[in-house]
């Protein structure tokens, strides 16, 4: 075969990862944000939206939000806001060319390595389309696992290129540097060191072992090995102030060393057989018999490959790479409540496919019969993979449907029955939420968080709330603040409450509490400068919705609302007829003047501010369209006001 038809053959195998990759995560383009974690990395985070600039890429190198240090993710978060806004389209469209790319770097890479074509991509397109990797493509909280992904192929190219030509320290330096920014994006690379030893010895065979064996080759991993270290360090120092690190206390050792083995064993099943996938798997307590199973095959295995390491060192590779590169979250340093996860797999898995692709080959090289069978075979898992993802991404695209899914498979976790309830609350299905939430609370054990519970908590006084039930809201947003002290949307949610039920003074103290913990938040500026209207101090009441508008200048509601008590407050020294008219026009120009309750306080700005036919005729507009919206009371308020304005009298006093 010539050079150029090689060529021609590489390209080809791209173009056909590259349209299987298209066609099946297209369909991720029509799936939405789902309240886990979405929340923190796009739709509920205010750092993200203020553009590229010196202070966002300050923020993105200094935060420890959401737990993690990945300065590079929050920039990419940035960018596809700043593209995109919160179309959920964009960014799932920039996870899914991430995805892309990082499958024609393995192929490429596998392709340089081996120069085997068909496995290679074969190799490729299984870890393109197994239906593990949905949760790492689809969730749009994952951006770090494709991100760092893409930058560790990067990495492992460039260290490949490094040994093969005369720019070697160019491409160290470049490999080094690439690493880095996966370490940026996510720390689970930290294992690359590893991964390039592995590549050494095989498919590269720079390394030997005996008497031959490099110490060069490992030294110059040294740099790679701080880097890691460092990134460790970081992370660490990070989750453990952000308290979602589990103590011994919450996680026994015993618990954590008996769900290593038996967490490895179910990998592999899901790598050979993925059914049952979830977005959570919660800790169980594992029977003696299931840990000293999955020890015994972990360790089986292990003798096997190690046994075949001289005819058939792809086997130790592949096996070593998924050992190694999976014991970052393999949960001896637990954090959060999850046992394993499909989005831990996303690189570990490409070792099994290594095993499979050149040891079956192998084995089977000389069986003339074998080719054709083996190529079936192949086809029909590629086949079977891009199927199941499919179906596994229909999920994702209704949060409800992704998370009752996962209660299927664990309905004694909480962190699933919560998920589940937040799911249907969205909805507006409020019973079952309060059902979905009590549910979460009764099967919580002594792993949950007091941070979790809060959130549960919480969560559970507004679908309470939501209902009208404030005597059954109030309790659980206090046993939130004892759980979780600093936590201002329950102060937030219990003042909502006190309001709702008429206690305006005590609802004052629930949102004074909320704006010492977040002096920002405009809502919470907002309900608190209703509440100081319903008790009665309008001048606290003026200054809390002119702090609203500073910071939500668009808020039209505290627009109407602040005009409203300029035009008519009764201590007529707070009265500002001309801010209140700028004020309630500004209101009702956004609403296209078709809000009759806006126009209603521009007519009585307008009467203050000593404009009366501006007065009647914008009072005259108000009625008619609370006419025609069927407000009757409103018409019947604007009616008498009419008249007021008709005489040259004032408005409505709130």
């Amino acid at each position: 075969m010539t050079a150029a038809e090689q060529r021609t053959r590489k390209w080809l195998a791209c173009a056909s990862l590259a349209t299987l990759v298209l066609c099946v995560y297209s369909l991720a383009l029509s799936c939405t944000f789902v309240n886990l974690d979405d929340g923190d990395y796009v739709t509920m985070n205010p750092n993200i939206r203020h553009g590229l600039n010196w202070q966002s890429l300050r923020w993105a190198f200094t935060t420890g939000y959401a737990a993690n240090w990945h300065p590079l993710t929050w920039i990419s978060h940035i960018i596809d806001y700043q593209l995109y806004g919160l179309n959920a389209d964009g960014h799932h469209l920039t996870n899914l060319l991430l995805h892309l790319a990082s499958t024609t770097l393995l192929f490429l890479l596998l392709h340089r390595m081996t120069g085997a074509l068909w496995r290679s991509a074969w190799v490729a397109a299984i870890f393109a389309l197994h239906p593990l990797r949905i949760e790492s493509v689809v969730w749009v909280a994952e951006r770090k696992d494709v991100l760092s992904t893409f930058f560790w192929m990067l990495s492992v190219t460039a260290y490949v290129r490094c040994g093969q030509g005369p720019n070697r320290r160019k491409f160290y330096a470049l490999a080094l540097a690439l690493f880095a920014c996966g370490l940026m994006s996510k720390s689970m690379v930290v294992t690359l060191p590893f991964v390039l030893l592995l590549l050494d010895y095989w498919p590269l065979g720079r390394l030997k072992l005996g008497k031959e064996f490099s110490w060069r080759l490992v030294s110059e991993k040294i740099p790679f090995l701080l880097l890691a270290v460092c990134a460790s360090a970081i992370t660490y120092y990070v989750q453990d102030r952000s308290g979602v690190v589990a103590s011994l206390a919450k996680v026994s050792l015993g618990q954590r060393l008996a769900n290593v083995p038996v967490s490895y064993a179910r990998y592999l099943g899901k790598i050979f057989w993925p059914s049952g996938l979830s977005v959570f798997y919660g800790f169980e307590k594992w029977k003696y018999y299931q840990v000293e199973g999955a020890l015994i095959l972990l360790v089986a295995i292990t003798v096997w490959v190690v046994w075949q390491r001289r005819p058939r060192p792809c086997l130790a590779v592949g096996w070593f790479w998924f050992l190694g590169m999976l014991v970052p979250v393999i949960g001896l340093v637990q954090v959060g409540q999850q046992s394993m996860a499909d989005r831990y797999s996303y690189l570990p898995s490409v070792g099994i496919s290594i095993m499979v692709a050149w040891g079956v080959c192998d084995l089977l090289a000389k069986r003339a019969w074998a080719h054709p069978a083996i190529a079936t075979v192949g086809a029909l898992a590629v086949a079977g993979c891009a199927a199941c993802a499919c179906r596994q991404i229909d999920f994702w695209k209704n949060p409800v449907a992704l998370f009752a899914r996962a209660a299927e498979f664990s309905d004694q976790d909480s962190q699933t029955c919560y998920n589940v309830g937040c799911a249907v609350m969205r909805q507006g299905n409020y019973p079952r939420a309060v059902r979905c939430f009590e549910r979460a609370l009764k099967v919580a054990d002594d792993t949950a968080s007091p941070q979790f519970l809060a959130l549960v908590q919480n969560n559970l006084g507004c679908a309470w709330l939501e209902l009208g039930q404030i005597s059954n809201a109030v309790p659980n947003f206090e046993d939130a603040l004892k759980n979780r002290p600093q936590f201002p949307q329950a102060c937030f949610n219990m003042g909502r409450a006190y309001l709702a039920n008429n206690q305006p003074a005590a609802a004052v103290d629930c949102f004074q509490r909320a704006l010492a913990l977040d002096p920002n938040a405009a809502e919470v500026h907002y309900k608190l400068a209703g509440a100081l209207a319903q008790a009665g101090q309008p001048a606290k009441a003026i200054a809390e919705y002119s702090q609203t508008l500073k910071l939500r200048p668009a808020m039209d509601d505290a627009a109407n609302n602040l005009a409203l008590l300029l035009a008519t407050c009764p201590d007529r020294s707070l009265r500002d007829g001309p801010r209140a008219v700028q004020l309630a026009r500004q209101a009702s120009e956004h609403s296209h003047y078709r809000n009759p309750a806006f126009l209603s306080t521009l007519a009585a700005a307008c009467a203050e501010a000593g404009q009366p036919a501006e007065a009647v005729a914008t009072a005259q507009l108000a009625r008619q369209l609370a006419l025609a919206q069927n407000n009757a009371a409103l018409a019947a308020a604007l009616e008498g006001q009419l008249k007021s304005y008709q005489a040259g009298g004032g408005g409505p006093r709130p």
